[in-house]
């Protein structure tokens, strides 16, 4: 006897998006870091804050509930390369239609980022919280 096979209904998959990284194939050209809308891209050895390029000011509670002053300077995720901080990076949602920092670099050297992933509308909650 031959089973007959359902045919399942294909659920539409959302989406899942990643923060973007930028590799050590970087030759720090620089050509990124004006491009994104969020300052969520810093040259290497360089601190950065919530408050850059955002509109958060004073004490804010963070999307994962830490409360901290948006001016608060943490520590370079890279000395040697530009670096894209994940807390800020939306891939351009709600502002492009891809990634800036990927459209503009000579060596292709932003790409997903396979630790961070998360959905469209957590990346608009994300600019959202940032830009009020």
């Amino acid at each position: 006897k031959k089973k007959k096979k359902k045919k399942k209904k294909k659920k539409k998959k959302k989406k899942s998006l990643m923060a973007i990284m930028i590799t050590d194939e970087c030759i720090n050209c620089g050509a990124c870091e004006p491009e994104c809308p969020n300052n969520a891209i810093y040259e290497g050895g360089a601190e950065w804050t919530y408050a850059d390029g955002t509109s958060l000011k004073g004490l804010i509670t963070t999307l994962n509930g830490e409360e901290i002053q948006a001016d608060h300077n943490f520590e370079p995720k890279d000395m040697d390369v530009y670096y894209i901080v994940t807390d800020k990076c939306t891939e351009c949602v709600g502002f492009h239609d891809e990634p800036q920092c990927a459209a503009v670099c000579p060596v292709d050297c932003c790409v997903d980022d396979p630790d961070y992933r998360e959905s469209e509308d957590e990346l608009l909650a994300k600019k959202d919280f940032m830009h009020l």
